[in-house]
């Protein structure tokens, strides 16, 4: 089972850190939080990496509507994106929202999981034309 929704932007890093905030706000998405894995890691226990960046994004809406179809759907809330180094390229990855349907075996979570997979595959294609030519 695959668990990601995924695009390689031919960008830099910085740039694409910039384009990927824009086209997840155009989707109706803010970041809550921030985790900087390279500065983490290198912090605590010295270890290098590429560019590592986790965004936890939510959409409000969206977010209430699963609340109220399973109130323990917060532990899989908000939907974290990675954006990531990959050589000449980047990465950017964000959870597949039918994993809350798998997960919770709920049906009433598919109309959510839907509109935020076609949100979130909508800032994905936006992210690659913009980044991609």
């Amino acid at each position: 089972m695959t668990y990601d929704r995924s695009v390689r932007v031919q960008a830099d890093f910085p740039r694409t850190v910039t384009a990927a905030r824009q086209a997840l706000a155009a989707q109706g998405f803010g970041v809550l939080t921030e985790i900087d894995m390279s500065a983490t890691l290198k912090a605590k226990i010295g270890r290098e990496m590429e560019d590592y960046l986790i965004l936890g994004v939510c959409n409000p809406q969206l977010a209430d509507r699963a609340l109220d179809a399973d109130r323990s759907i917060g532990l899989l809330l908000p939907c974290n994106v990675v954006i990531r180094a990959d050589g000449a390229h980047t990465l950017v990855q964000a959870i597949d929202p039918a994993s809350m349907v798998t997960l919770t075996g709920l049906d009433t979570m598919a109309p959510v999981a839907d509109e935020a997979t076609h949100r979130l595959d909508n800032a994905l294609a936006q992210l690659a034309e913009e980044l991609n030519g």
